[in-house]
């Protein structure tokens, strides 16, 4: 049977305190290993699927879980969820009694359980974050090697203004050189950096330590955000890894019979995107007042013209899961690709960067010092 919209109002209002643990820049191992990570639901939903499939129950099922989780911390979560069920509740409520758990999952073992499918339904929340971490390593192993190209760059520059320029100072204020004014420049710089670099290394630092805590700001988070989606190159593949996960939660839900309604309240609750999170609570409240899932979706600029098209043939044919699987399998494509040429792009894009700082700095440097030889000569 669906799941019904009046279930998830009045169950909404008691977790709206509880914060949201997904994020697409959230680290996969938290500190000191307290919660569960993508890669441990990963495991978790996929295990759990398969000795159910076998004819497990679900006890025995968690209790061989648990034996086979190494972790102590991940042991004793596993041994408490155990205890719920074995009190009377459901692997559901034992869910979302665990601040590790999202609303989106306690809601689709829910469903599950409501419709005799928590076998599939554990199955998908496996492929599901497989998926995710699979996105994750993709965006890593795009950006890694791009970022340690421009740490040295920026290491070299620092070196150059800390330790070069000076040199080539005193050589000028030896000679009382007139400078030009890119000499001049470049001095400033210098000066600038020997004065205030300690206290631009300690906000570098404050910042960075400081995210776990900005990102529970709503102010920050929607700035963050905004601004992802707005650089060149990386903010087209972030939305595109969004919108994959977009595409492949509505999927799970659509194979559960969840109404349209529903999937984009519980999808809103799990993708932790505020662009995406603000377009999905105004498509709600479109698809409430009587659109369809196609024109809202429309309405925003987040979601492409593909999208829509797609969307608008599923709601004629009653295609939906077909229609969002066969997105989703898409946009993943898409994400794959563009890992692939964001690190192929962004790599001679920062080389070029480099070359440029560096000839500056040593053009500002070397020009005084021909002006001199010719006036020496």
């Amino acid at each position: 049977m669906g799941f019904q919209l009046d279930n998830i109002a009045t169950t909404k209002t008691t977790k709206e305190k509880r914060p949201m643990d997904t994020s697409f820049l959230q680290k996969e191992i938290t500190l000191f290993g307290s919660s569960f990570s993508n890669k441990i639901k990963e495991d978790f939903y996929t295990e759990l699927g398969v000795l159910l499939k076998a004819g497990i129950t679900l006890k025995d099922a968690l209790e061989l879980i648990q034996n086979s989780t190494k972790k102590k911390l991940h042991k004793t979560k596993l041994g408490t969820i155990s205890e719920t069920i074995v009190s009377g509740l459901s692997l559901s409520e034992a869910l979302k009694n665990q601040k590790e758990f999202t609303d989106y999952e306690y809601f689709s073992i829910k469903i599950g359980e409501e419709t005799g499918s928590l076998t599939e339904v554990c199955m998908q929340l496996g492929s599901f974050f497989a998926r995710k971490n699979e996105q994750r390593r993709n965006l890593i192993s795009a950006l890694t090697y791009p970022i340690i190209i421009l740490s040295t760059a920026v290491l070299v520059v620092i070196f150059m203004l800390q330790f070069v320029v000076p040199m080539f100072q005193d050589i000028f204020e030896q000679q009382k050189v007139e400078l030009p004014a890119i000499t001049k420049l470049i001095i400033a710089a210098s000066q600038f950096l020997k004065a205030y670099g300690w206290v631009l290394l300690l906000l570098f630092i404050g910042l960075v330590a400081s995210r776990a805590f900005l990102n529970k700001k709503p102010w920050f988070k929607k700035a963050k955000d905004q601004l992802i989606l707005e650089l060149p190159l990386i903010g087209d593949f972030v939305r595109t890894v969004y919108l994959s996960q977009f595409t492949q939660a509505v999927a799970l839900l659509t194979a559960s019979k969840v109404p349209v309604v529903n999937s984009i309240q519980l999808v809103k609750q799990m993708i932790d995107f505020y662009p995406l999170q603000k377009a999905l609570a105004q498509v709600e409240k479109d698809i409430l007042q009587g659109s369809s899932l196609s024109e809202s979706l429309k309405a925003h600029k987040l979601f492409d013209d593909k999208m829509v098209a797609m969307v608008k043939v599923a709601e004629e044919t009653n295609q939906n899961e077909f229609i969002f699987e066969r997105l989703n399998m898409q946009y993943n494509t898409q994400v794959q690709q563009r890992s692939k040429l964001l690190s192929t792009v962004m790599e001679p894009f920062i080389i070029m960067i480099v070359g440029v700082l560096v000839g500056v700095i040593l053009i500002a440097m070397y020009l005084p010092m021909f002006k001199l030889s010719s006036v020496l000569g």
